[in-house]
C-alpha cells in the first residue's frame, strides 16, 4: 500500500468487509452440521452424506492452503479477494437453487472451500498491512471475532431459518452477504502489489519459532478435537443432560469463545508469547478438568466454558505469531499454520472416535489433554533451552 496509508474511513470499511466475509465463509463450512436431518431428506441421501459435506470441505482447506498462496501471491489483494468473494456468493446461490443435486451441492462446496482456503491466508496480511506495525495484534483480534461469529450466531440463526424457510434459503443468505463484503472491498480497498505491504514479511522472522507456533497448532487442534468432537455423549451419556440442555451448553461455549477472543485481541501486540501460552494452558485444564469431573453438571458447564474461551484465542494467537515471525511472506506462513490447523480438526476427531470404544468418551478428553500438554511442551521447551544456554558461563 506504498507509504501512504489510505483514509481511516476506508481502512474501517475494509476491516468491517473481512469481519463479515469470514463469518459468511465460517458459517458456509458448518451450516449442513446444523440442517443436517433437513438436508438429507430433501437430496434423499444418508446423513453421513451430508456429514461428508463439512468433512470434504474441511480437507480441501487444509490440501489447497499451502499451494494456493504461492500461486497468487502476486496477484494484487483487491482483485484476489473480489474474486475469491464472487466465486463464494456464485456457490451459495447454487447451493440455494431448489433443483440442485447432491452432486451440484457438493461441487459448490468444494469451490467454496477453494476460495476460503486462499481468502484465510490474505485476510490477516491485507488487513494488518492498512494499520501500523504494532496494531498487528489487534487487527488481528477484530477478524477473530468476525470468525468466531459464525459459531454462536451464524450457524444457529442458518438452522433456525432453514427449519422455517427451507435448508436452501440460509445459502441464499450468505450468497447476499457475501456479495456486501465484494462491493465494499472493491470500493475501498486500494490496488497496490502484495509485496509493498509491511505485512508481507514477517516482523521477527524467525524460522525455528515459526515451527514451533505451527506445531503447537497442530497439536493443540488434535487435542481440541479428540475430545470435542464427542462433546454431546460427555454431555448426555456422563453428565446426564437432556437433549435440550446440550444446545444451552453449547451455546455457552460458542459465547465463552467469543469473549475469549474480545478479551486476549488487545493482549497480543503488548503480551506475544502469553497470550498464546496462557489459553494453552488452560485448555489442558479444561480438557482434563472435564475428564476427571464430567459427572457434575456444573462442573462441566464451566470446564466447557473455559475450553470455549482456550481454544480460539490459541489459534488467534498462533496466526498473530506467525504474522511477526514469518521466514517468508505472511501468506505461506499462514497458509501453513491453516493446514496444520484443518490436519488437526481430522486428526483429532479421528483419533477421538478410535479411542472411544477402548477408553470411552471420558478417555478421549484425557487423550486431548494430554496432547495438548505436549503443545504446552512444545511451545516452553526453546525459551527453556535459550535461557539455560545463556546462563552457562562462558
Amino acid at each position: 500500500m506504498g507509504s501512504v496509508r489510505p483514509a481511516a474511513w476506508r481502512r474501517g470499511a475494509v476491516v468491517a468487509a473481512l469481519m463479515l466475509a469470514a463469518f459468511t465463509f465460517n458459517t458456509a463450512e458448518n451450516l449442513p452440521l446444523g440442517l443436517l436431518s433437513l438436508m438429507a431428506a430433501g437430496l434423499r441421501v444418508p446423513l453421513g452424506a451430508v456429514g461428508a459435506l463439512v468433512t470434504g470441505y474441511g480437507l480441501t482447506v487444509a490440501v489447497v492452503s499451502l499451494p494456493a498462496a504461492r500461486l497468487t501471491r502476486s496477484v494484487p489483494r483487491r482483485y484476489l479477494l473480489a474474486l475469491l468473494l464472487g466465486l463464494l456468493a456464485a456457490a451459495s446461490w447454487v447451493s440455494a437453487l431448489h433443483s440442485v443435486s447432491y452432486g451440484t451441492l457438493l461441487a459448490a462446496r468444494l469451490v467454496t472451500a477453494v476460495a476460503q482456503a486462499s481468502f484465510w491466508v490474505l485476510m490477516g496480511p491485507v488487513a494488518v498491512g492498512l494499520f501500523p506495525p504494532e496494531r498487528r495484534g489487534r487487527v488481528m483480534g477484530l477478524l477473530s471475532i468476525g470468525g468466531s461469529l459464525a459459531t454462536v450466531l451464524g450457524v444457529p440463526a442458518g438452522t433456525w431459518l432453514g427449519g422455517r424457510g427451507g435448508w436452501q434459503a440460509p445459502f441464499a443468505v450468505l450468497g447476499a452477504l457475501a456479495l456486501v463484503s465484494l462491493a465494499v472491498i472493491a470500493a475501498a480497498l486500494p490496488t497496490s502489489r502484495p509485496q509493498e505491504s509491511h505485512a508481507a514479511y514477517g516482523a521477527e522472522p524467525d524460522r525455528r519459532r515459526f515451527r514451533v507456533v505451527v506445531a503447537t497448532t497442530a497439536l493443540s487442534v488434535t487435542g481440541v478435537f479428540a475430545g470435542y468432537t464427542y462433546v454431546a455423549v460427555l454431555l448426555e451419556d456422563v453428565g446426564g443432560f437432556g437433549e435440550d440442555a446440550v444446545g444451552g451448553v453449547l451455546f455457552a461455549f460458542g459465547v465463552a469463545a467469543l469473549a475469549g477472543i474480545a478479551l486476549t485481541g488487545p493482549l497480543l501486540d503488548r503480551f506475544p508469547r502469553a497470550t498464546l501460552t496462557v489459553p494453552v494452558v488452560t485448555q489442558a485444564i479444561a480438557l482434563l478438568g472435564l475428564y476427571a469431573g464430567a459427572r457434575s453438571q456444573v462442573a462441566t458447564v464451566a470446564l466447557l466454558m473455559l475450553l470455549g474461551a482456550s481454544v480460539a484465542p490459541v489459534f488467534m494467537a498462533t496466526q498473530s505469531q506467525v504474522l511477526r515471525v514469518a521466514p517468508g511472506r505472511t501468506e505461506s506462513a499462514l497458509a501453513a499454520n491453516g493446514a496444520a490447523f484443518n490436519v488437526g480438526v481430522a486428526a483429532g476427531a479421528l483419533l477421538g472416535g478410535s479411542v472411544l470404544p477402548l477408553v470411552g468418551v471420558r478417555g478421549a478428553f484425557l487423550v486431548g489433554g494430554l496432547l495438548t500438554l505436549g503443545a504446552l511442551a512444545v511451545l516452553t521447551w526453546p525459551e527453556t533451552r535459550m535461557s539455560r544456554a545463556v546462563a552457562q558461563p562462558r
